[in-house]
């Protein structure tokens, strides 16, 4: 079984920045993608960045240019940066790792950007 620890949401104004990170523990083995969702209230989960186990990224439209995702193989851990934040970014994001054995989720965090 896999552990997920997510840290680092919270409030920011808008056009500030919030790094997030997600570290994985446990049952890790042939991890081969990480990654962060968000999910509005009432709608699905959906991807905003992952990465390969090889570094290759993918980000969702609205992210573009503003998020940056990387990883630490050594240390399983996912990041998050995320600049230029809106109001529209305010919601729970979950890191998730993917395995040969399936996909596990985090407990989430809150990012909420207001002034």
């Amino acid at each position: 079984q896999v552990q997920l620890v997510e840290s680092g949401g919270g409030l920011v104004q808008p056009g500030g920045s919030l790094s997030l990170s997600c570290a994985a523990s446990g049952s890790i083995f042939s991890i081969y993608a990480m990654g962060w969702y968000h999910q509005a209230p009432g709608k699905q989960r959906e991807l905003v960045a992952a990465i390969t186990s090889g570094g290759s990224t993918n980000y969702a439209d609205s992210v573009k240019g503003r998020y940056t995702i990387s990883r630490d193989n050594a240390k399983n851990t996912v990041y998050l940066q995320m600049n230029s934040l809106k109001p529209e970014d305010t919601t729970v994001y979950y890191c998730k790792v993917d395995q040969s054995s399936g996909g596990s989720w985090g407990q989430g965090t809150q990012v909420t950007v207001s002034s």
